[in-house]
Parts: structure tokens; C-alpha cells; sequence
């Protein structure tokens, strides 16, 4: 199958994630390539999709949100499977014992669920690394309450990441040839 990992990013760790799952798919027989959105095109020579965002205060990137309403109907038509990368940290519960992923899941998905129907949403912990950070974030990391919103640290599970990428190809080999 060939399958498209398009992705939204703004300091790079959501491209890193695509790019896993990419490898992942093809080193399990599938062609995948990776794409940033605003490269991503020509969406009908795919086979299935995997799309993936940033996220940032309870939502996907815009872009990424525009991205997938464009394509709709591409996209309802073909297995895909979503993607979120954001929190930070290592903990798995919040102060008040709420799931940290659960929590972080985007607004967005659930008018994904109903308008292109995904196999599966994930959310992934993210990263970030001080040095990439506009002043804008430098100034809202540096606010007390700001620390606690932004860690700095490379907080991605690459083996569950890598997990879930091998789910996605055993999932579509099991898929008949064309659009499934």
C-alpha cells in the first residue's frame, strides 16, 4: 500500500514522530512517504494516511485543521489514522488525576471522527528544546506558570510510537488491494 504521513510542526518534534512512523510503515513492506501539509498534494494516488499536528492549547495547528477539511473527502474515503504531539513531561496524571493524553486530546478530533472517520487518534508526549522558542514563548516559558506549562526535554515514547506504527501496518496488510 502506499500511504501518506503528512504532518504539522512548528519547533519539529511532530515532523521526528512522522518521520518514525514512516520508517516504521516501511520497514513493514508499505511504501510511505512523509510530507509536511503544506507539500502534501495530490492525496488521490494514496492508498491511506496517517496525519499528524502539533498541538497547543487543547488544538490541533491551524493549518492542520484546514488541511484535513479540505481533503474531507479524499480522506473519508481511505483508512487514516490520527496523530497529536504535545504534552510535555513524564508524568501520566495531572494534579487532579486526570490521564495527561486524555486531557490533551485536540478539540478538533471529534468533528474528525464524524466528518472523516479515523481508525484511531494518539496522542504522543512531545518536545522542546528552549533554543527553538520565538520570543513570544521564551517570554510566556519564562512566566512562573509559564514553567510548569513548558518543560524543556525530549519527552517522545519512540517504542510506542514505533508500536503504534506497526499496529497502522499490520492493520493494512490484513486491507484488500485499492482503497479499503
Amino acid at each position: 500500500m502506499k500511504i501518506l504521513v503528512a504532518y504539522a510542526s512548528t519547533h519539529g518534534a511532530t515532523k521526528a514522530i512522522a518521520e518514525r512512523i514512516a520508517e516504521t510503515l516501511g520497514t513493514a513492506g508499505h511504501r510511505a512517504d512523509v510530507r509536511s501539509m503544506k507539500d502534501a498534494r495530490e492525496l488521490v494516488v494514496y492508498d491511506a494516511f496517517v496525519v499528524g499536528s502539533a498541538a497547543y492549547l487543547g488544538h490541533w495547528l491551524k493549518e492542520a485543521t484546514e488541511y484535513v477539511r479540505r481533503n474531507r473527502a479524499v480522506l473519508a474515503d481511505r483508512p487514516v489514522w490520527l496523530f497529536s504531539s504535545g504534552p510535555l513531561g513524564t508524568e501520566s496524571t495531572d494534579a487532579q488525576g486526570r490521564d495527561v493524553r486524555a486531557a490533551a486530546e485536540p478539540k478538533e478530533i471529534a468533528e474528525f471522527n464524524e466528518s472523516i472517520y479515523p481508525r484511531d487518534h494518539r496522542v504522543f508526549f512531545g518536545a522542546l528544546d528552549p533554543g527553538t522558542l520565538g520570543i513570544r514563548d521564551r517570554l510566556i516559558r519564562a512566566l512562573p506558570a509559564g514553567r510548569a506549562l513548558l518543560p524543556a526535554g525530549d519527552f517522545r515514547d519512540w517504542q510506542e510510537i514505533e508500536t503504534w506504527a506497526e499496529r497502522i501496518a499490520r492493520e493494512l496488510a490484513m486491507m484488500p488491494a485499492g482503497h479499503g
